[in-house]
């Protein structure tokens, strides 16, 4: 017997995003003290087939960042709480405060994710577009010294 039988069919695409978050970060990040990813829906999208939605609340402690790292979708991103500090690759940092937003396009080097504060948590909500069975979350490859 299949287990995924015994699922109810609108549990099974929040399980699925558990799953795919799961063994992103484990692939995806460093440190074990790297931020906190709740996934809250994955959904694939019927007018836009073999497209995907993925949503999560991204949460940073007082000064952790993520490690460098591209999304193989569109990303948008909006503060939910503290400040975070972005920076893709050729443009400056820049802190973002609860209440505002920003988009990364696919596959662009996303090399800081911050917490601004060393005294206050931040939380964001990211919302990714992307293709039906893609990574949601890579590292950057690494650079020849």
């Amino acid at each position: 017997m299949n287990i995924f039988t015994k699922i109810p069919a609108m549990l099974l695409p929040a399980l699925v995003l558990a799953v795919v978050f799961a063994s992103t970060g484990a692939q995806a990040h460093g440190p074990a003290d790297e931020e906190k990813v709740v996934p809250l829906q994955m959904q694939k999208l019927p007018d836009a087939p073999g497209k995907q939605v993925a949503m999560a609340v991204v949460s940073y402690e007082p000064g952790q960042a993520s490690a460098p790292h591209f999304h193989s979708g569109s990303v948008f991103a909006y503060v939910l709480e503290g400040e975070v500090v972005s920076q893709l690759e050729g443009q400056p940092a820049v802190t973002y405060r609860a209440g505002e937003s920003w988009y990364e396009p696919p596959r662009a080097a996303h090399l800081m994710s911050r917490n601004a504060s060393n005294t206050r948590p931040a939380k964001l909500l990211a919302w990714l577009l992307m293709d039906e069975g893609g990574q949601i979350k890579q590292p950057l490859p690494r650079q020849a010294p």
